[in-house]
């Protein structure tokens, strides 16, 4: 028998049937294929649907209890929706399986099409919900690129290095130790910043240390307090604040990077820190 592709499948029949007696697969389908045969014809012959295949292959369940037999038929049909209706009405039609009396009940027809259609829609949601939640960016995100972009254009140059658009003209100004540190620090609305830009104090920095009353703000790591450290030998800092230990000025919050501004400590009381600690050490040890 021809069995029908599964994309092909428009329908899909579900019987019941019981047996006063022992029966078995092969029993139930000879008796669907000689019972139904000439009821509706040539052309809705089972054997003739089925080698055409218009009619799949017949799945017969039985189960066997106390001398009986119970079982469930599917059959999946190509067929328009009269045409399965007629093939389904016709297996109420049997009586006899093997040589047992047998009652057939028509459970259910499916419209295959019809679970295809729900697993569209379920599908169609998911991928709505990743494009909503994943391809369309956020209001808050596209906002937060505009002020990226306009704070990178506000980085302006001093002799080659990054700085905020009020370096040159503030009496005061705030030296960072890189570029990220400025658009951290322009992010949250302090214009007088400029970077030193590496590890080695540049000219520029030194000059400008003597001319404005200066601030040294750097990570809270080992590179931070050497360049505080080179920063007081080559330059004139008036203030000096570094950001919590392990953490660096790029990555640092609004509410972290005026804390720390807030407890800037001037040169001597920095250099004095160190002593100070040593202090406290010796004494409580």
């Amino acid at each position: 028998m021809a069995k029908l592709a599964q994309s092909t499948i428009k329908y899909l029949i579900e019987a019941e049937f019981t047996a006063d007696g022992i029966v078995e697969k092969p029993d139930v389908i000879g008796a669907i294929f000689g019972q139904t045969e000439g009821l509706l014809g040539q052309d809705l012959d089972l054997r003739e649907l089925q080698r055409t295949g218009r009619i799949g292959r017949i799945d017969v369940d039985t189960t066997s209890e106390d001398g009986k037999t119970a079982g469930k038929i599917l059959i999946p049909s190509s067929l328009d929706s009269s045409e399965t209706s007629l093939i389904a009405a016709s297996f109420e039609t049997i009586e006899r399986i093997g040589p047992c009396t047998t009652e057939v009940k028509v459970t259910d027809v499916k419209d295959v099409r019809m679970v295809k259609r729900e697993f569209m829609l379920d599908r169609a949601k998911n991928i709505l919900q990743k494009l909503i939640g994943e391809e369309i960016p956020s209001t808050s995100f596209l906002t937060e690129t505009i002020k990226e972009n306009v704070r990178a254009a506000q980085i302006q140059e001093c002799e080659g290095l990054p700085c905020g658009p009020d370096a040159l003209t503030s009496d005061e100004v705030i030296i960072v130790e890189g570029r990220a540190d400025v658009l951290n620090l322009l992010k949250n609305d302090i214009r007088n910043v400029v970077a030193i830009g590496g590890a080695v104090i540049p000219q520029a920095i030194i000059s400008l240390s003597k001319e404005k009353v200066t601030t040294l703000f750097v990570d809270g790591d080992r590179g931070g307090e050497i360049i505080a450290k080179e920063m007081m030998q080559l330059g004139e800092v008036d203030f000096i604040t570094r950001a919590p230990t392990d953490k660096e000025v790029e990555e640092l919050s609004k509410k972290e990077i005026f804390k720390c501004l807030r407890e800037r400590v001037s040169v001597e009381q920095y250099k004095a820190e160190p002593k100070t600690k040593e202090l406290k050490e010796f004494i409580q040890p």
